[in-house]
C-alpha cells in the first residue's frame, strides 16, 4: 500500500460518494468544503487515478471511483462491527463451532445430529450452507471445525480429513391433511396421481428417490423440486405435493409441520456422514458430536 495513503482521505471520499458533493459531505462531516476536497485530493494522489467528476451540479463517480467506493464500503461496515466485537472478545467467553452444511442437508436431521452439543451454555454455533466440496476444501483449510453431508466424499490425496457415519434413517413420505387420505390409498401407486414434491439433485436423496421409483415402477407427478428442504417441507405442509422426508425426524415433522406419515419407501435409507480435519487436538464439541452418534 503506498505510504502516503490515510482511512482518513478514504473516509471524506466515502462520504462525499454518499452524498453526491463536496458541500453536503462537509455539512455532514461538520468540516470545510475545502477540507473535503482537500482530502479527497490527496486520496487520488495516493492512489493515482481521478475518482470523482463533475456532473451536473453535484459530482459522479468515474470507474475507478465505483472500485474505490465498493472497497471503502466494506472497510467501513467492518469498521462499525469493530465496538460490538471488542466488548464480545472482552466479555463471557465463548465456544465457537464453525459447522459446514451440505447442499440438500435435511436441516431438522442436522439439528438431531448437533443435539450432543447443543446443551453447552456457552455455545456460539456457526452454520454455513455450501456446495459439499466447497466445504471439504475449507475445512482442511481449518475454516470449519466440522462438514455435515448426506454421503460420502469423494477420494481425494491431498485433503487431510476424515469421515465418519454418524446416523441413516428409513425415508417416509408425508402429507398435510387434504392429501392423506387420497395418498395412502394404493400408496405408493398414489404418488403417479397425486402431486409429489422433490429435492433437486443437489440432494444424495433425489438420486435414491429415483432408483426406487424405477423399480416399483411409478412415474411420480411432479409438481415441485426445492434445494432448500425446509422450503420444500413449508410447501409440503401448506398442501402442494406429497414429499419424502428422513423418518428419524418424524416427531418434529408432525409438530412443526401438521403433516402425517403416508407411506413408506421399502428398502430405501439415507445415510449422514461427518467429516473433520486430520489435528493432534480435535474440537471438544466435535468429539462430542461423533460420540454421540456413536452411543
Amino acid at each position: 500500500m503506498n505510504p502516503d495513503f490515510s482511512y482518513r482521505h478514504l473516509h471524506y471520499f466515502w462520504v462525499v460518494a454518499q452524498e453526491g458533493g463536496m458541500a453536503r459531505a462537509a455539512a455532514r462531516l461538520g468540516v470545510a468544503v475545502q477540507t473535503v476536497s482537500a482530502q479527497v485530493r490527496e486520496l487520488e494522489r495516493a492512489l493515482g487515478h481521478t475518482l470523482l467528476r463533475p456532473a451536473g451540479r453535484g459530482l459522479a463517480l468515474t470507474e475507478a471511483g465505483r472500485a474505490a467506493l465498493r472497497q471503502a464500503d466494506q472497510i467501513f461496515a467492518l469498521g462499525t462491527q469493530l465496538p460490538a466485537v471488542v466488548r464480545e472478545a472482552a466479555g463471557t467467553p465463548v465456544v465457537r463451532l464453525h459447522v459446514g452444511l451440505c447442499d440438500g442437508l435435511p436441516k431438522l436431521a442436522v439439528h438431531r445430529l448437533l443435539q450432543p452439543v447443543l446443551q453447552q451454555p456457552d455455545l456460539r454455533l456457526l452454520c454455513h450452507d455450501d456446495e459439499f466440496e466447497d466445504l471439504l476444501a475449507a475445512l482442511a483449510l481449518h475454516r470449519l471445525d466440522l462438514v455435515l453431508a448426506d454421503h460420502p466424499a469423494p477420494p481425494h490425496p491431498g485433503l487431510r480429513i476424515h469421515g465418519h457415519e454418524v446416523g441413516r434413517s428409513a425415508l417416509a413420505w408425508y402429507a398435510a391433511p387434504a392429501l392423506q387420505a387420497a395418498a395412502q390409498e394404493d400408496f405408493p401407486r398414489s404418488l403417479a396421481r397425486l402431486p409429489v414434491l422433490l429435492p433437486t439433485g443437489h440432494a444424495a436423496m433425489r438420486a435414491t428417490l429415483d432408483r426406487w421409483f424405477e423399480q416399483i415402477g411409478v412415474q411420480p407427478r411432479v409438481a415441485g423440486e426445492f434445494e432448500d428442504s425446509a422450503l420444500l417441507k413449508t410447501f409440503g405442509a401448506g398442501g402442494l405435493g406429497v414429499f419424502p422426508a428422513v423418518e428419524m425426524v418424524d416427531e418434529e415433522l408432525r409438530r412443526h409441520y401438521g403433516v402425517a406419515c403416508v407411506g413408506r419407501s421399502a428398502g430405501v435409507e439415507q445415510r449422514f456422514f461427518a467429516y473433520c480435519s486430520e489435528r493432534k487436538v480435535q474440537h471438544p464439541l466435535v468429539q462430542r458430536v461423533l460420540a454421540g452418534a456413536a452411543d
